[in-house]
């Protein structure tokens, strides 16, 4: 893919520069925009987030030792951090929202086959939906405000775990609660999703039930239910202790969810816990629905993964825009990394092709060669709770990098 081209160039060869621009013409977003126009904006977000910068300073300093170079990573002009800053003031949030959004169209097909693990249902669409909390200053964040705010931002995801790639992103204050996410979230009829009982809104569950959509969530305890149906044919042996068919009896429970549910009990030997699901779905075997709330795992991982690897951790703005800006540059950049990943067949996970990509920026191996490993480094795929412990000293490397140019008395391009 592209060789003799640097590591960063390469990458970016399938950031869709028409999808952008046309955003960028519908907010207005280059008015009066003189040495950082919108698509040089999002090339040093974006560069910033595979090297692992944690500011805009930073990035700045990252790219100053090479800024005559700068040009063949496709960035046209290096700008200071006051330059980032100001543009990620002013210029408007959905120009990238806009970019995330058609990378997710494009990119989640591309692992419409990966299996997921121990459930085995080739065909089913089966999600994970989940918030994360990123803190920021009350003081400062404009997303922090109101008396019982804890000062910060909740992104709302619903994932695909065919491959851990986002379906959905929504970003509110920290004060939203979960449950209202399910309230303006259209689910895919005879999808399955799985969340955690924070979710539990019958009232929304009984919405997904009548859009023929499928639920695998924790149980809220205590629940006032009978017992309609016992299901005797399980296997203790791999968990499975209970499974039964209920149904409401509490009048305010009843009202908002008329219909039966099934309970399906695990316990957790780790944990030496009984675990208990709540489904509408009574066609799957127990151990599935099971296996199913079990994979919410590649969800927190992936939350895990974007406020670690993709830099969430320090904010570089703390107005609504800057922030949304941020995020969706974060979620952009992730959804770049995978798409390369599918492009080449790595089989590498996303994680790990994370970590290759940004200690490589500034190097001229084709990504092929980079990317293709004999074997992948670990069983699961893509978003894996394993973390390789290793960030890029990657100011060192520029400055490396930056006495090697000199005295090669610069690029031979």
């Amino acid at each position: 893919m592209n060789q003799g081209k640097y590591v960063f160039s390469q990458v970016m060869t399938c950031f869709p520069r028409w999808v952008f621009e046309v955003s960028v013409e519908k907010y207005n977003g280059d008015f009066h925009a003189k040495n950082l126009n919108s698509y040089s904006h999002c090339l040093h977000l974006m560069f910033g987030q595979m090297a692992g910068c944690k500011s805009l300073k930073d990035i700045a300093l990252a790219l100053r030792p090479i800024k005559k170079a700068a040009y063949h990573l496709g960035i046209p002009t290096v700008v200071d951090p006051s330059s980032l800053s100001k543009a990620n003031e002013v210029r408007d949030y959905r120009i990238f929202e806009e970019l995330g959004m058609w990378l997710i169209r494009k990119v989640r097909p591309m692992y419409a086959k990966e299996d997921i693990p121990d459930v085995h249902l080739p065909g089913w669409e089966i999600f994970a939906i989940d918030s994360i909390t990123i803190p920021c200053s009350i003081k400062l964040a404009e997303l922090a405000l109101g008396k019982y705010s804890k000062g910060g931002v909740k992104m709302h995801t619903v994932l695909d775990l065919r491959g851990s790639i986002p379906d959905s992103i929504y970003i509110t204050d920290s004060r939203y609660h979960d449950s209202n996410y399910l309230d303006v979230y259209e689910p895919y009829k005879w999808a399955i999703y799985t969340m955690d009982k924070a979710y539990v809104d019958l009232e929304a569950l009984y919405r997904m039930t009548e859009n023929e959509t499928y639920f695998v969530t924790g149980a809220k305890t205590p629940m006032k239910y009978e017992v309609v149906e016992t299901n005797y044919n399980i296997n203790d042996l791999v968990g499975i202790v209970g499974d039964k068919t209920i149904r409401f009896t509490g009048y305010a429970s009843r009202k908002k969810y008329p219909k039966d549910l099934r309970i399906v009990e695990f316990y957790d030997a780790e944990k030496e816990e009984v675990i208990i699901f709540l489904t509408n779905n009574f066609e799957l075997g127990p151990l599935v629905i099971a296996n199913i709330y079990r994979n919410r795992w590649q969800i927190e991982s992936f939350f895990k993964w974007i406020k670690g690897n993709l830099t969430i951790k320090a904010l570089w703005g703390y107005s609504e825009n800057a922030v949304k800006i941020h995020l969706w540059v974060a979620i952009s950049t992730y959804l770049l990394l995978a798409w390369v990943k599918a492009a080449i067949k790595s089989p590498l996970t996303i994680t790990e092709v994370s970590k290759v990509v940004g200690a490589s920026l500034l190097t001229k191996t084709d990504l092929r060669e980079l990317l293709d490993v004999p074997a992948p480094l670990t069983q699961n795929q893509n978003v894996n709770e394993l973390e390789l412990n290793f960030k890029p000293k990657f100011i060192a490397s520029v400055v490396l990098f930056h006495h090697s140019f000199r005295a090669r008395g610069g690029f031979s391009n």
